[in-house]
């Protein structure tokens, strides 16, 4: 089986191997689609806007962030039919969540690829 890993927008490669998924609600600034491409948008497994805004990518907030997220995500209608595209992709190759926030330490793109891994055990 493939893997599932993070990457940060700004730092994607055109040569980077695997499947492209961008994980964030909002479109990056000042990227272009074409940076991308292929890719899939799934807007529908982020964290909700009350949840963003309140986070604020506060260090201080994380913890509480990440349980409230996975709560997100647990009750989320899409994120079952969501894991299990993720399964059959990496049957074949591996997956890329992209995401834009500037630290790599405390952002959903973690959250979400624990939770992940642990649905696909």
């Amino acid at each position: 089986m493939h893997e599932i890993k993070i990457v940060r927008v700004y730092e994607l490669k055109p040569d980077m191997e695997g499947y492209r998924i961008l994980i964030d609600k909002i479109w990056p600034r000042g990227l272009r689609k074409e940076a991308l491409e292929p890719f899939e948008w799934a807007k529908s497994i982020t964290p909700t806007d009350k949840l963003r805004k309140w986070f604020g990518h506060d260090p201080d907030r994380f913890e509480e962030f990440t349980r409230k997220y996975q709560k997100e995500l647990t009750e989320n209608p899409f994120a079952e039919e969501f894991v299990k595209r993720v399964r059959d992709i990496l049957d074949e190759q591996d997956v890329l969540l992209l995401y834009a926030a500037k630290n790599e330490h405390v952002n959903h793109a973690l959250v979400l690829k624990e939770w992940l891994e642990e649905k696909l055990r």
